[in-house]
C-alpha cells in the first residue's frame, strides 16, 4: 500500500491550491481527481478563435499570499491585466435600458437610478444604530442599513449575478462579510468605509484584476504540474477509513481499486461527495454537509462582428435585477475585459442565466437558451445580426447557495472537524467561492498541516542536505517552515 504525507481528494482549484502550498513546504502530496483533467469547473475553451470560460473568468486579488503563489508558480509572465476600457463603467439594467452603475457613495446619491426617497435613505445610513440578528439574510441586512431600493437595484442583482444565490435566503455574514464587519466594528457601513479609506494609504494591499494567456485553465494546469504534486486523474474516492496513525483511502480506477495510506486527508470535493466520504467517520458531519444547497448556472457565449453591435461596450458588462429579467442575471463583455478573447474585429459576450432566480433554465434546450439571450440583448446592445459563434456551458451544481443559517452550519462543521485529527474540508462552500478565496484557503490549510508536527519527509530532506552542505541548507529549510507556519 502506497503512503503519502497528504492525500487530496478533488483536483479542482481548492485541491490544487492546497497541494501547491504543501508541496512547496516539502511534503509528499497526491491529488485524486475523478475526471480525466484537473481544474474542476474551471475550463477555458478555444472555439473559432474565441476563448470562453465555463466558470471563473478572472482573479480579483488583494491578498499577498495569492500574489506570492502567482509569482512563485511562474505565472507572472502569463498574467493578462484587465483592459482599461473594462474599468470605465459597470452597467445595470434599469427600466429596460442600460444605466451606468455608480461605484462611490457620492455618485450613488447623484445618480438618476435612485428616487429622492432612496437617496435620502442612503444619506441617513450613518445614523442608523440598529443591529441585525444572527445569520441575517442579505435582503434583511441591506434593507435595514441602506434601504429597499439599494437592495432591489444593486445588491439583489449582484448576489444573483455573481453568486447565483437568492438575496432573500443568502446569509449576509457569509456573502457580505466585509460589510457586516464594518457595521459590527464601526456602527455603520459609511463610517467603516471612511475609516478604512483613511488607513488604506498605509495598510491596504493593491487590488489587481487579471486572467492568464490561454484563460483560467492556465492557472490550474500550472498548479497541477508543480514538482512534488502527484496528480492521479481517473481516481474516484470510494472509502475513507480512520486508522490509528492516519487514514486509509480507497479509490476506483480504470485498473481496479487502489488504496493509499496518508497522515492527512483534504477532501476538496463538493459537499454531497464529501458527505458520502465522511459518513462512516462522523455521521453528524455528513448531515451538516448534506444540508448545503447548490444552484445551477447556464452560460451562453456569443461571438460576432464588432460592427454588428451598436453599443460602445465601454465597461465590464451589466447585471440584471429580478424585476428586469426573470432568467438572465448578467452579461460580461469578455472581449472588453481581456485581450485575445475574440479575433480582431470581433466581440465576445457571455450571458449568465438561471441560478436560484430561475433554476428551471437548466432544463432548456440550446435553441431556447439562445433565443432568450438574443431577445434580451438585441434592444440593449443594438445587435444587428445573429452571432457567428455560440457556445453553451451548463453547470447544474455551479455554486453553493450560502442560504439559511449558513454561519452556524460552518461553525458546527469546524467543531466536528476538531474531533477528527488529520481530516480537512476545503471547497468553495467554506471560505468563499472566488478563485482568490480558494487560493487563500489552500494557503491556510497548508499552514495548519505544516504546523501540526515534524514531518518525516521534511526531516529526511534536512538530514540529506545537512550531510551535503554542513547544515547551511538545512537551516534555510527550517527558516522557510517557520515562515510558512
Amino acid at each position: 500500500m502506497d503512503k503519502v504525507d497528504v492525500l487530496i481528494i478533488g483536483g479542482g482549484i481548492s485541491g490544487l491550491a492546497s497541494a501547491w502550498w504543501l508541496a512547496r513546504g516539502g511534503l509528499s502530496v497526491e491529488v485524486w481527481e475523478a475526471n480525466k483533467r484537473p481544474g474542476g469547473k474551471i475550463k477555458s475553451t478555444q472555439q473559432d478563435g474565441y476563448l470562453t470560460e465555463s466558470a471563473a473568468t478572472m482573479v480579483l486579488n488583494f491578498r499577498p499570499e495569492v500574489e506570492e503563489l502567482v509569482r512563485e508558480a511562474g505565472l507572472e509572465a502569463a498574467k493578462t491585466a484587465r483592459l482599461p476600457a473594462a474599468e470605465a463603467r459597470r452597467y445595470l439594467l434599469h427600466q429596460g435600458r442600460l444605466k451606468a452603475l455608480p461605484m462611490r457613495m457620492g455618485a450613488m446619491v447623484a445618480s438618476p437610478l435612485w428616487s429622492l426617497r432612496g437617496k435620502l435613505r442612503l444619506l441617513v445610513e450613518p445614523f442608523i444604530f440598529s443591529s441585525g440578528g444572527t445569520d441575517e439574510s442579505v435582503s434583511e441586512f441591506i434593507t435595514r442599513r441602506l434601504g429597499r431600493e439599494v437592495l432591489e437595484k444593486a445588491m439583489e442583482p449582484f448576489i444573483a449575478g455573481t453568486l447565483a444565490a437568492d438575496a432573500d435566503q443568502a446569509s449576509a455574514a457569509a456573502v457580505l462579510p466585509r460589510l457586516v464587519a464594518l457595521e459590527q466594528r464601526y456602527g455603520s457601513i459609511a463610517a467603516g468605509v471612511l475609516v478604512n479609506r483613511l488607513l488604506r494609504r498605509r495598510t491596504a494591499c493593491t487590488t489587481d484584476t487579471f486572467s492568464f494567456r490561454g484563460g483560467m485553465s492556465t492557472l490550474v494546469e500550472t498548479l497541477a504540474k508543480t514538482p512534488g504534486i502527484n496528480l492521479r486523474p481517473g481516481h474516484t474516492a470510494e472509502e475513507l477509513v480512520r486508522e490509528r496513525d492516519g487514514w486509509r483511502v480507497t479509490a476506483a480506477t480504470a485498473h481496479g481499486q487502489r488504496t493509499v495510506s496518508a497522515c492527512h486527508v483534504i477532501v476538496a470535493t463538493p459537499a454531497p461527495a464529501a458527505a458520502a466520504l465522511v459518513a462512516s467517520s462522523d455521521n453528524e458531519l455528513a448531515e451538516l454537509l448534506r444540508g448545503i444547497d447548490y444552484t445551477g448556472v447556464t452560460i451562453v457565449h456569443a461571438g460576432m462582428d464588432r460592427d454588428a453591435v451598436g453599443h460602445p461596450l465601454d465597461g465590464a458588462g451589466f447585471l440584471a435585477p429580478k424585476g428586469e429579467s426573470a432568467t438572465l442575471t448578467g452579461n460580461l463583455w469578455m472581449s472588453t475585459l481581456f485581450p485575445d478573447r475574440a479575433p480582431p474585429g470581433k466581440v465576445l459576450l457571455s450571458s449568465y442565466l438561471g441560478g436560484a432566480r430561475a433554476p428551471h433554465v437548466a432544463d432548456w434546450d440550446d435553441e431556447r437558451l439562445v433565443d432568450e439571450v438574443l431577445k434580451t440583448l438585441r434592444p440593449l446592445l443594438d445587435l444587428k445580426t445573429d452571432p457567428e459563434m455560440v457556445r453553451i456551458d451548463r453547470q447544474r451544481e455551479a455554486l453553493p447557495a450560502y442560504h439559511g443559517a449558513y454561519q452556524a452550519r460552518m461553525q458546527a462543521i469546524t467543531i466536528r472537524l476538531q474531533h477528527i485529527p488529520g481530516l480537512h474540508l476545503e471547497a468553495n462552500y467554506r471560505g468563499g467561492v472566488s478563485v482568490r478565496d480558494r487560493l487563500a484557503c489552500g494557503h491556510a490549510v497548508a499552514n495548519r498541516i505544516l504546523g501540526a508536527r515534524q514531518w518525516p519527509s521534511v526531516e529526511r530532506k534536512r538530514r540529506e542536505e545537512t550531510e551535503r552542505s554542513g547544515g547551511k541548507v538545512a537551516h534555510s529549510l527550517a527558516s522557510m517552515d517557520t515562515a510558512i507556519e
